[in-house]
């Protein structure tokens, strides 16, 4: 099998974060992908595709705020919610 390349890792990551089930992760995983993929160092991209292994009603309480998420995605969720809020 043939090692992915980042271009195509990173295309295959955006293609999960629209596609997930529940439109509001849809557009809140976009967003991300969108602003961040590209810049993102391997380590924190195999943080992400694990993130994106995670159940969607899970994510987007950990997103939003009504629960914590869990120490190993602690750090990203925090990411996540702060490039996607919506600036004032």
């Amino acid at each position: 099998m043939t090692p992915e390349t980042p271009e195509t890792r990173i295309k295959r990551l955006r293609m999960r974060s629209m596609r997930r089930g529940i439109k509001e992760m849809d557009i809140i995983l976009m967003r991300y992908a969108d602003r961040r993929l590209a810049d993102l160092a391997p380590a924190e991209l195999d943080a992400y595709d694990a993130l994106l292994e995670e159940n969607d009603q899970d994510l987007y309480q950990w997103v939003t705020g009504q629960t914590a998420a869990p120490d190993r995605l602690t750090a990203l969720v925090a990411d996540i919610r702060q490039v996607t809020e919506p600036a004032d």
